[in-house]
């Protein structure tokens, strides 16, 4: 999105600029001076992480105060990328450069050839323009083939075609590196980076310029370098070679979420809203926190590859593939309401399957392992909401032949007078529902307590396939 000028007198010029008494300040010590007021003032230093409050953050926090440069460790899906682009959030908004400036030259203190003629010729009248702090960001997925003319430059034969010659340092094209001069430059998953390539950093992280193949030109760059790497990638992809790893200043490392209320909320938080008009769309928060067990539960299995990890992504996909299918019930149905419920969960084996390495010697027993996962994720959830010992008047009521269906294909209402007809479900379900007396929670109420008697051995369980199941007295 274009962002507007700066509101209100803004220096068009380099006296102008001068006069306004405007103030240059290294970009360390720009992010240095706002995350210091953000700590003040009791705010979090980057906003929209959860779950990194005592842990990550911290760390985060000294490395800014400290001015260092930074690479995040850690899995996939721990939000590495996002504190990264997060940072931008930590620059002033506007920033004056010398106009036309490729690389952001300060209007004090040029670098590019182009600058420093600019303002030799103009002087005081030299044009300043201001650019926002999301033009200050710069960002480059590391891959094997990636070159020192991808980051740092090359000569443009455009401009050697034009008839200037080579010596000359304004036929250079800038590379990613230079063109986030005065701002902050990350680069992801720095282990597939070409050993040769990483070589090219070590100036820009020490010694804070760049060198462009035989010419005789120094760009004292002023940056911040971010880099995110998967401890893994040392010894499978690549490494990052010791003189590199040791310019950074921190190396902090992320994590998956250690509670599943903090998983939950960071699902509501990134999941995408499910935007259909004219319908109420609600996740009970048992459903809510049987998918974020999922996770947790997965993150420890002797059957999933934990050197790969289980990213928070499968919390996130779990969560809309699950109102989606409650959404294509509603459709269906012709239903007021979206409410998920047990019956759904068969359709998360799709979201499931592509975010998780089985491990197993077994051809095909993928399915099987994801399954089981799901029923001890509603047998934890039961067990830790409800327990069995509460509902014994409801088991009792099996036990004269009584034949219960669910599934995918009946409507809310026919749950509703199931209720009406087993008294014994009328407590357990208001409790459950926190006393939502809606057809969509009630059904979704129905269905988890069904399901947890079944995997606690109290109740029976005929599954009938497509979602459909039925219950009965294990007698």
């Amino acid at each position: 999105m274009q962002q507007e000028a700066p509101i209100g007198p803004s220096p068009a010029t380099l006296g102008q600029l001068r006069r306004s008494g405007w103030r240059s300040v290294p970009v360390k010590e720009e992010i240095r001076r706002n995350a210091a007021a953000r700590i003040e003032s009791g705010r979090e230093v980057l906003d929209g992480l959860l779950g990194y409050g005592d842990t990550v953050l911290p760390q985060l926090e000294n490395a800014l105060l400290a001015g260092h440069d930074v690479i995040f460790l850690g899995e996939r899906g721990q939000g590495k990328t996002r504190m990264i682009r997060s940072l931008v959030g930590l620059l002033d908004e506007w920033l004056p450069v010398v106009a036309g400036s490729e690389i952001n030259d300060d209007p004090y203190a040029p670098v590019s050839k182009y600058a420093r003629d600019l303002v030799a010729d103009k002087g005081d009248d030299t044009p300043v323009e201001w650019v926002h702090r999301d033009s200050r960001f710069g960002e480059k997925l590391a891959t094997p083939d990636t070159s020192i003319a991808d980051l740092i430059g090359e000569v443009d034969p455009i401009k050697v075609a034009e008839g200037r010659y080579l010596a000359d340092e304004s036929t250079l094209h800038y590379g990613l590196v230079p063109r986030t001069n005065r701002g902050v430059f990350a680069i992801n998953e720095l282990p597939d980076l070409a050993e040769r390539i990483q070589v090219g950093l070590l100036n820009v992280l020490e010694e804070r310029d760049v060198q462009v193949r035989g010419y005789k030109i120094r760009l004292p760059l002023d940056l911040v370098l971010v880099a995110s790497a998967n401890p893994e990638d040392y010894t499978n992809r690549g490494r990052i070679i010791t003189p590199l790893k040791d310019r950074f200043g921190a190396q902090i490392r992320t994590h998956y979420p250690t509670e599943v209320a903090t998983e939950i909320a960071i699902a509501e938080q990134e999941a995408r809203p499910l935007g259909l008009e004219g319908r109420t769309v609600a996740v009970p928060e048992v459903l809510d926190e049987v998918i974020a067990t999922v996770s947790q539960l997965a993150r420890s299995s002797p059957h999933v590859n934990q050197r790969s990890g289980v990213s928070v992504r499968l919390t996130v996909a779990n969560r809309e593939t699950l109102l989606a299918n409650a959404a294509r019930r509603a459709l269906r149905l012709g239903e007021p309401e979206v409410v998920p419920r047990v019956c759904d969960l068969d359709a998360l084996l799709s979201s499931t399957a592509g975010k998780v390495e089985i491990e197993t010697l077994d051809e095909g027993r993928d399915e099987a392992v994801v399954g089981a996962l799901f029923s001890a994720a509603v047998l934890t959830v039961f067990r830790q909401r409800v327990g069995t010992e509460t509902l014994r008047e409801l088991v009792a009521a099996f036990e004269d032949g009584r034949v219960v269906h669910v599934g995918d294909d009946l409507p809310s209402s026919a749950y509703v007078d199931l209720v009406a007809g087993v008294p014994a479900l009328r407590q357990p379900v208001a409790t459950l529902a926190g006393g939502d007396g809606s057809p969509g929670a009630v059904a979704s109420a129905v269905e988890f307590l069904l399901e947890g008697l079944h995997l606690a051995k109290r109740l029976n369980k005929d599954a009938a396939g497509d979602g459909r199941a039925v219950y009965r007295s294990r007698r």
